[in-house]
């Protein structure tokens, strides 16, 4: 069998190491030098062996890289000739990206072309569906309820309709993700749904063409009164940052206006507990809601393109706001562009931190596009708070503490480490990291979390601390 050139090149460079260089290697001369023979100039002019660190840190040579390919190309030969069954060739390879991936960091990653084109519909905050919001209840699809101006509120659904059929499939039996996916689809697309509603004796049938549906990214209400709901504290629910974030920050701060007679609320809790970050250019938008100039993060990568500084501008919006105060709400399920707004929030003492530890994601991911083959997820780059603080794998902490109150069933379970816990985080020498867990729980019921309790009680004057209202520059 013929040798493939590259090979022939590694074999024919391994014959041409001086033998006392693999000698070296393996095993010491048996008459070592004097001291005074080893520290004079050596005449004949070799030089001495490099160090581990010194190879570690030289670039390798590239006929070295090329070989190493050659052996997964080896590889990937006999299994498709010898594994017990025939191998799908497609998903070996992309296994082997994976893991190629993978192995830098926790957050890169390949993204085959289905997952890349849910990842797309995640951060867009957009689908093609009906527009109804749904829980599972003993085995069938109960609208919470429908959103304003879709298909599903155009057509009548209403809340606690019970969805029994989906283009004459049973839901009975399907799980909540399943059903989702029968009625979600393309825009323009036709689906027949089944419904039964409390006090109409038969099934009700609709036929609903599907169109495009913004997620919510924001809810918002008003707390601190007698009944829940009301109040002079204005409570907005970030649940993730997708490209809906900054719009529903900006329509909840007009809903809330126009509701009052343009009266400013007392205070603001903008609540970012669990919500896993998203796009960095939203988190800089969310911030600069609430600030008038000044860095909001700072980006260092590897290369000039990937290292940047995002600033906040003054505008109509963060003028409203100037004289309410801001108090955010984070836990150890708050990372990445959740991090970004506290920690910005937090420099520039425009808020107060209320809560625990966040999770610590302080690192950017670039998503490259592969074209028909879907896509790659890469950190490129660190990312520091406005005080050049680096977050990575310690957190934002809190200005005040506060612990919830976890059920017994639920205690020991509640707390994660974060990004220091996971194996293969991107380390930064010499900075410190979290060793200990950080609460996620958040009560169901509004009257029982301790956190979003203390929160109103601070900006309604109940509750005092040093720490609120900070200081602004």
């Amino acid at each position: 069998m013929r040798l493939p050139i590259l090979r022939l090149a590694a074999i024919a460079a391994a014959v041409l190491v001086p033998a006392t260089v693999l000698i070296a290697q393996d095993q010491a001369p048996a008459d070592p030098a004097p001291v005074e023979e080893q520290i004079e100039p050596n005449p004949s002019g070799e030089q001495a062996e490099p160090t581990a660190a010194e190879r570690a840190a030289a670039p390798r040579d590239p006929l070295e890289i090329y070989s190493d390919l050659n052996l997964f190309g080896e590889i990937f030969d006999r299994i498709r000739a010898e594994y017990v069954d025939p191998p799908d060739e497609q998903e070996l390879i992309r296994a082997a990206i994976q893991g190629m991936l993978t192995s830098l960091d926790p957050h890169s990653g390949y993204l085959p072309p289905v997952e890349y084109a849910d990842m797309r519909e995640d951060t867009s905050g957009q689908f093609g569906g009906l527009g109804v919001e749904i829980i599972m209840e003993e085995g069938l699809i109960k609208v919470v309820s429908p959103i304003d101006d879709t298909p599903a509120a155009r057509a009548g659904i209403l809340s606690n309709d019970l969805i029994v059929e989906i283009d004459g499939a049973a839901v009975q039996g399907m799980t909540q993700d399943e059903a989702v996916e029968k009625m979600r689809g393309e825009v323009g697309t036709k689906v027949k749904l089944t419904v039964y509603r409390e006090g109409v004796s038969d099934p009700l049938e609709f036929e609903l063409t599907r169109g495009i549906i913004s997620m919510r990214a924001v809810r918002w209400s008003m707390e601190g009164g007698e009944t829940e709901g009301d109040g002079d504290v204005a409570l907005l629910r970030l649940s993730r940052f997708s490209e809906q974030a900054f719009v529903g920050i900006e329509r909840a701060i007009e809903d809330i206006y126009k509701e009052r007679s343009d009266v400013p609320p007392k205070g603001i809790i903008l609540d970012l507990r669990n919500n896993p970050g998203g796009l960095v250019d939203q988190s800089v938008y969310v911030a600069d809601a609430f600030l008038k100039r000044g860095a909001v993060v700072l980006t260092r990568g590897r290369t000039e393109s990937e290292s940047a500084r995002y600033d906040a501008a003054p505008d109509p919006l963060d003028a409203r706001l100037a004289d309410v105060p801001l108090v955010v709400l984070i836990n150890g399920g708050s990372a990445s562009a959740s991090e970004i707004v506290a920690g910005a929030l937090q420099d520039h003492k425009r808020a107060t931190l209320v809560g625990t530890r966040s999770f610590g994601k302080g690192s950017v991911q670039s998503i490259i596009s592969l074209g028909p083959d879907g896509a790659m997820r890469l950190t490129t780059a660190r990312y520091y708070t406005p005080n050049n603080r680096s977050i990575q794998a310690l957190g934002i902490t809190p200005d005040i503490e506060v612990r919830q109150v976890v059920p017994e069933e639920l205690q020991g379970r509640d707390e994660i480490i974060g990004e220091a816990g996971l194996a293969g985080h991107i380390t930064i020498e010499g900075q410190e990291e979290s060793t200990v867990g950080s609460s996620v729980y958040i009560p169901a019921d509004r009257a029982e979390d301790t956190q979003l309790q203390y929160a109103i009680r601070l900006i309604m004057g109940e509750e005092t601390d040093p720490a609120y209202p900070p200081s602004g520059e």
